[in-house]
This record gives structure tokens, sequence and C-alpha cells, in this order.
């Protein structure tokens, strides 16, 4: 059978998602961004579901990422992404980069995590004070305060609403997520981020800044736009909110 080479090879970045909530943003995404893009993901094996600083350095381990990693580049993965926010600033900013280091050199691809993606994201917005809506118990928030900390940002304002369980946060719906974002805000905020790829956002984006009158950062959100900066692409599209529609332009 004759193979078509007049048809470009997809850009394919490959996820690994940790566990069962809203992995189904990662094919809305995908669905929005249309044809030459393609978003493979593996789910991890996350050992306890908690939001609690011992369990997530365990989810986060090289050795539950590395599990992941071979099933994504059978599906033709490029670069690959740990799909989790905080798995990977519970580790601090150094130890974070060698979890990144880790995974790269385990999958032989250009690698990446939620908490990069959330601080280059607020590098490309030029957004110099953020605020934090955050799911988790307030403890947990503050590693990712830190975490921004060390990437440059100002951080005004951090909320956290104390959910232990990812699969709680899986449950919830446009109006929890509206009113994260709305109670979470700042007035001294340039931007709002809201820091859990459990939570269901890919098909609020507009809501959320047409509610907050700003850009608005989230999990699943900015780990597409990671991958894909990983790959040198910058799709533009005005269903994903400022970082697509403007940053880098």
């Amino acid at each position: 059978m004759a193979v078509d080479t007049t048809r470009p090879t997809p850009d394919s970045v490959g996820f690994l998602y940790p566990g069962y909530s809203a992995e189904d943003d990662y094919p809305r995404l995908e669905g929005i961004l249309g044809d030459g893009i393609r978003l493979p993901l593996v789910h991890t094996d996350i050992g306890e579901d908690a939001h609690r600083v011992d369990a997530l350095l365990e989810m986060g381990s090289a050795r539950r990422l590395a599990d992941g990693v071979g099933e994504l580049k059978e599906r033709g993965a490029q670069a690959v992404v740990w799909a989790c926010t905080s798995a990977s600033f519970v580790f601090g900013w150094e130890g974070a980069h060698d979890q990144v280091r880790e995974l790269g050199e385990t999958a032989g691809l250009p690698a990446s995590s939620t908490s990069f993606a959330f601080a280059h994201a607020v590098q490309a917005l030029g957004a110099e004070r953020v605020a934090i809506a955050a799911t988790y118990p307030e403890d947990v928030a503050e590693h990712f305060r830190a975490f921004l900390k060390a990437a440059g940002a100002e951080v005004v304002s951090t909320r956290g609403s104390g959910i232990i369980t990812a699969a709680e946060v899986g449950t919830w719906g446009r109006e929890e997520v509206l009113h994260l974002a709305r109670t979470g805000d700042h007035p001294e905020a340039q931007a709002v981020l809201l820091p859990d790829t459990a939570l269901h956002t890919a098909a609020w984006l507009p809501d959320l800044e047409e509610e907050l009158g700003k850009p608005v950062l989230t999990a699943n959100q900015v780990t597409v736009w990671e991958g894909l900066r990983l790959l040198g692409r910058e799709p533009v599209h005005d269903r994903l909110g400022t970082l697509f529609a403007k940053a880098g332009r």
C-alpha cells in the first residue's frame, strides 16, 4: 500500500496524567485545536489519591512516571509532559527541574511538567502579579506560591479550597469552577491561576476570562500549551483564552 507523503505528519505531544479525573479535557482540547495536532494521554498509577505532600512526592516519583513513557512513544509522542501540578511543585524549584530532566532522559524526548507550564505561561503573558485559586488544602497551595516566586512571579493572593482528592475535584462543574476563579481573584492580579489538572476547565475558558475580565490560566490549558511549545508550535485560537490568543505576539 502506497504511503501518502503529501500529508504532513501531525505534531504529537504525549501526556502522563495521574489517575482519572479530568482527562477528557485533552481530547476536547485536541478537537478545538484541530488537524495537525495530536494529544495522546497515558494514565499513571498515582498510589494514594491525596493532596498531601507525602502522597504527592510518591505520585510524582521517577518510577511511576517512567512506567507510562513507552506507551506514549509507541503512540508517536514527540515530546512528553507530566500533566500534574501538585506532584511536581511539591518537589521545589530544583527538585521539579530534576523530575523533568529524568523524565526527558527516560523518554529520550523534550519534557516538562504542568508546574513549569504555569511559570512559562505567566512569563509569556507578561504578568508580573498573579493570584492563585487552588482546589488544594492551604499548605499544598503554599508550595505552589513558593514555586512561582522562584520563577520570578509575585503572588498577590493564594486561596486554597481544602479538597483532598483529585476524584472530588473532577466532579466540579462550570459553576463551581467559576466560583473558584471569582473567589480566588485579587484586584492587583494581572492573571488568575487555577492549578489542578483534575479540574475540568477546557470547555469554560472564555467564560472564565469574561467573568474576571483578565487572563485566566488553567492547568490542562497550560499543559497542552507547554507541550506544543516544546515542539516549537504556538497555535492561535480564540476559544482557549488569552494564552492561546495573544501569548508571544
